[in-house]
């Protein structure tokens, strides 16, 4: 029997084992270790070295045992190499999930959380400590909904940021609900009894965005017939939402740096600075970090407003919160979760939904009106693009049934969109700004939507 009386590094980062019968042998250092955050076995830890790692609820078959009966015998397989990790559900009863994506094979990076049966997984680089901080227990912070690991990540992140006077900066794709975010840190505050001033930067004029952010004199330029507070100004005491920040012209950068950094400003044809008290809450749904390499957006604006971050999750990361979300829309509404059938909120529940959580919420506000009996009963194609006028060929289900998935799919999301938007622009008589907020969409998203389908429509 072997007995190990020596572990000693060397050069290459491996370990050498001393023993009393063999010379001394190499085993590879580790360099991941895999964490247990929720479950049965939750607390523990498994090193993972270069090489394969069986995972299961089987003795007889995996690695690292896990005791949770929603387990397979051998459900995940870890490929541990030094470049990286490689996950492969060999065909699991349940499914392996990484941060709510269902997948067969997958890249897994540090820090991922990787979901078997009931028993979350993190993959924690050698040397952190996996510290799993304590998920709110919430399922919903202002009006943004959700009970998945990930909201309930956000909620957290949110209960602690909301309570400080630092600016904040929210990521997220279209659709994702920043402006909700927004609302919701500004509610949570100290600041919840002063104004919450929305600014949308990507829907003003470049030539007035200097006016708008930070007022002007009277007789500073043509049709400046008085004296007018910038958001600035407005938002003094409270919350200062600067909507699609991205969009901000680079010659007004450079102002909006001083104003964050002195929370000073001067209106447009003005000579002093007036002092304002505002925190200041950012959104984009553009890469700024990319924006700043390619010299679109400044370096130091970018870092002053992200001085804290929230990132919001597309819904195809969190597809088990729809359940929830449907029924809040519903009650929003007015209508009981009756409203849908089972059948229904099946097919909800199958798409991925690029239009994240507004393309959810319009979805089912237009199924509730139009009501479920007028849709085909064809559990295959997801409900959202069964829009199509009943007269128009082109975009009838059976003709596009024919086609190959992707091709059917594309032609019937956009004969949805053509109904959708004709219809919509009747109802708001040509008016667009009525109409994005109407649909819940973001008014340069909606026109590019008309000009996709040569669609006319009045100026707002």
């Amino acid at each position: 029997m072997l007995r190990a009386v020596a572990s000693l590094g060397d050069d290459d980062g491996d370990e050498l084992v001393r023993t009393d019968a063999l010379p001394a042998i190499r085993t590879p250092r580790v360099r991941m270790r895999l964490a247990v955050l929720t479950g049965p076995d939750a607390g523990r830890t498994y090193p993972l070295f270069p090489g394969s790692h069986r995972i299961g609820s089987s003795e007889q078959h995996a690695d690292i045992v896990l005791p949770d009966r929603a387990v397979s015998r051998q459900h995940l397989v870890l490929e541990v190499r030094d470049d990286g990790v490689r996950a492969v559900d060999p065909g699991s009863r349940n499914g392996s999930f990484c941060e709510g994506m269902r997948f067969s094979e997958l890249e897994v990076r540090p820090g991922a959380v990787l979901t078997l049966g009931t028993t979350e997984l993190k993959l924690v680089p050698e040397g952190e400590k996996a510290r799993s901080m304590p998920l709110s227990t919430r399922d919903s912070f202002g009006g943004l909904v959700g009970g998945s690991r990930r909201m309930r990540e956000v909620f957290t992140l949110l209960e602690r940021l909301a309570a400080g006077e630092s600016d904040v900066l929210i990521q997220g794709e279209t659709g994702t609900g920043k402006e909700l975010c927004a609302e919701a840190i500004h509610s949570h505050s100290s600041r919840s009894k002063g104004p919450f001033v929305i600014v949308d930067l990507a829907g003003i004029a470049p030539s007035l965005l200097e006016s708008e952010l930070f007022g002007h004199v009277k007789g500073a330029f043509t049709g400046a017939n008085t004296d007018r507070a910038g958001a600035f100004e407005r938002a003094h005491g409270g919350t200062l939402f600067l909507d699609e920040v991205g969009e901000l012209p680079l010659e007004v950068q450079p102002r909006l740096l001083r104003a964050l950094e002195r929370r000073q400003v001067k209106r447009v044809g003005a000579n002093d600075y007036r002092t304002v008290n505002v925190r200041v809450v950012a959104a984009t749904h553009q890469d700024l970090e990319g924006a700043v390499k390619d010299g679109r957006f400044r370096g130091d604006l970018f870092h002053r407003l992200a001085v804290l971050r929230v990132v919001l999750p597309p819904l195809r990361e969190h597809l088990e919160d729809i359940p929830l979300l449907i029924d809040t829309v519903l009650s929003r509404m007015g209508r009981p979760p009756s409203a849908l059938s089972d059948q229904t909120r099946a097919l909800l529940a199958q798409y991925p939904w690029p239009g994240n959580v507004r393309e959810l919420r319009n979805v089912v506000d237009r199924v509730v009106n139009l009501g479920e009996e007028a849709l085909p009963d064809i559990p295959d194609v997801p409900l959202q693009v069964r829009g199509a006028a009943p007269d128009d060929d082109e975009n009838t289900v059976p003709m596009a049934l024919d086609l190959p998935f992707k091709e059917a799919k594309e032609r019937l999301i956009e004969g949805f969109e053509r109904d959708y938007l004709r219809t919509l622009l009747e109802r708001c008589e040509g008016n667009v700004s009525r109409a994005s907020r109407e649909a819940g969409i973001d008014r340069v998203y909606l026109r590019k939507l008309l000009r996709k389908h040569g669609l006319d429509a009045s100026s707002s």
